[in-house]
């Protein structure tokens, strides 16, 4: 039996459901960090990888880039590995099982992410993201504490001019470095960034 997969751009890669299926709405992640890189190389972090698709996109928009890709899950770590192979990338996009930036060990000029955004309790209101993972998709709270702790992070691990690039509530939301407080106010206001 053939494993099923999914087109990401011009990616075809193997699916699980233990991961969130790629969706062509995060290609404009992709886009968003190969701008900022503007073909100089780079240091990119793929935060929640899930099925490597943001990152693998990153790595052949960006050939100069290093690509790095980090998920809690290792079924998720197996699997990016995996479309990382099929996709002739392997030497190309490191990835690592860990908690958003921990297994990165140094400044990234950029970090990107599709983290889980929707609050557990409104999970009724999506029937089309039944078959998806619940971890990939919601969580506790008002569903924004990860990218918040992302964002704190960022602070840290960014390069001077470094760029976090989110994807929340179906928007792209970018901040340099010097900009993250101003993310980091939005976010504080889930009503702000709704669909």
């Amino acid at each position: 039996m053939q494993p099923a997969t999914a087109k990401f751009g011009s990616l075809e890669l193997v699916t699980s459901p233990s991961v969130m299926t790629p969706r062509e709405t995060s290609t404009g992640l992709v886009a968003c960090v190969a701008d900022h890189l503007e073909d100089r190389p780079g240091v990119v972090v793929d935060v929640g990888t899930g099925s490597g698709a943001i990152a693998l996109a990153v790595a052949q928009a960006a050939p100069h880039a290093a690509v790095w890709a980090t998920d809690v899950s290792s079924a998720a770590v197996e699997l990016a590995r995996l479309n990382a192979r099929r996709a002739g990338l392997e030497d190309r996009v490191t990835v690592r099982h860990g908690n958003l930036l921990d297994p990165f060990p140094g400044a990234a000029d950029v970090i990107v992410a599709n983290l889980p955004y929707l609050p557990i309790t409104e999970r009724r209101r999506y029937p089309e993201l039944d078959r998806e993972p619940v971890n990939a998709v919601f969580a506790d709270g008002d569903g924004l504490g990860l990218v918040r702790r992302l964002v704190a992070a960022a602070r840290r691990r960014l390069a001077p001019d470094g760029l976090l690039a989110l994807q929340v509530r179906g928007r792209i939301h970018s901040a340099r470095r010097p900009e993250l407080q101003a993310l980091e106010h939005l976010l504080a206001y889930p009503a702000a960034i709704a669909a």
